[in-house]
């Protein structure tokens, strides 16, 4: 998204609105859309930055947009339409790739852009709940229009589920502290803005740990977010999908913002690039090497320059993987992909 940021502050800061690491990934994606007709799946489009940037600098190729949020696939539309059918927009969760491409007639594309996290325009607007710096309610939904909400989670969760949440997701040392004191305050009143849960985080988390590490709010407001948009489960599912979809010379891009993404995405590029063939054996057959190679060494990262310009780039790391042979119906990531989509066609908890 455009851009993203792995915290849950309220986008009002005087941040820059421009994709995080935009030239870099464009220079990912060229390649591989140099083609008559290529085409690159945004998966995250946002606000269409990205989108954009490529159909600028790649004339030959098209970009399908997708997105859960029905808002920012209308004004990305209005920002792209000038380049008329080379763009195409897609309500929808982007762990549903493989629909998507199904419904289009697209049996693979060129590329794939995952571009992880909340958009600048979900923080802006201080009605869809993201912000913890002005009282607002209690919403968080990427997608306005289904699902459960941050209110619904902080007042019908367990106090044990709740403290998972916050300690998975926000990486909150005292989880379990305000898991118990939201269960015990909303006996009394339930939880519907983020004003009354920013002062409870102000009272149960110490003074000391106020003191360091940015806004007391920011660890809880972020776990909530991905529980209420099961983040880690859409990512999970797209991304042996992504790695699936492209076909010889495609690329798969992504940028996470989070540990745990991060993790999610190394994991399966790994796989990806890694051959199937046993260690010992002294020729690998063609067959058994990986269908993938990496185009970056490693997890990139903005430079001090853009991070300065740009605050929300400080935690980017960003990975590409380019396909160069076929996928065998028993590759690891063929096979992982099968599983997601079966996972998937049962729905996002």
């Amino acid at each position: 998204m455009t851009p993203t940021t792995a915290d849950g502050g309220d986008g009002q800061d005087g941040a820059t609105h421009e994709p995080v690491l935009l030239a870099r990934v464009v220079e990912l994606l060229a390649p591989a859309l140099q083609r008559d007709g290529a085409v690159l799946v945004d998966g995250t489009l946002g606000l269409g930055g990205h989108s954009a940037a490529v159909l600028e600098a790649c004339p030959a190729a098209r970009v399908v947009g997708i997105d859960r949020d029905p808002a920012a696939l209308e004004r990305a539309g209005d920002r792209l339409a000038a380049h008329g059918d080379r763009f195409t927009g897609v309500h929808a969760t982007y762990d549903r790739l493989a629909d998507v491409l199904d419904d289009l007639g697209l049996d693979t594309v060129d590329g794939v852009l995952l571009d992880l996290g909340v958009s600048s325009m979900q923080l802006d607007r201080l009605d869809r709940g993201f912000a913890y710096r002005a009282d607002s309610p209690l919403d968080m939904r990427m997608d306005p229009t289904t699902g459960r909400t941050a209110a619904d989670v902080l007042n019908t969760y367990p106090a044990a589920d709740l403290t998972l949440v916050l300690s998975r997701y926000g990486e909150e040392k005292f989880a379990r502290r305000i898991a118990d004191a939201i269960v015990r305050e909303r006996t009394t009143e339930p939880f519907t803005t983020s004003g009354r849960l920013v002062e409870l985080l102000y009272d149960v988390i110490p003074a000391p740990a106020r003191r360091t590490g940015g806004h007391p709010a920011k660890r809880t407001f972020q776990a909530l977010r991905m529980e209420v948009n099961d983040e880690l489960g859409g990512l999970d599912r797209v991304l042996p999908a992504a790695l699936q979809a492209v076909g010889v010379g495609g690329r798969v891009v992504v940028e996470s913002y989070h540990s745990l993404e991060d993790r999610a995405v190394k994991r399966a590029f790994a796989r990806a690039t890694t051959s199937s063939a046993p260690p010992d054996l002294p020729v690998v057959p063609p067959e058994l090497e990986p269908a993938m190679v990496a185009v970056t060494r490693g997890a990139e990262q903005a430079d001090d320059v853009e991070r300065a310009r740009n605050p929300r780039a400080a935690s980017v790391r960003l990975r590409a993987v380019e396909r160069v042979r076929p996928s065998s119906p028993s590759s690891p990531s063929s096979q992982s992909s099968t599983r997601s989509q079966r996972r998937a066609s049962g729905g996002a908890r």
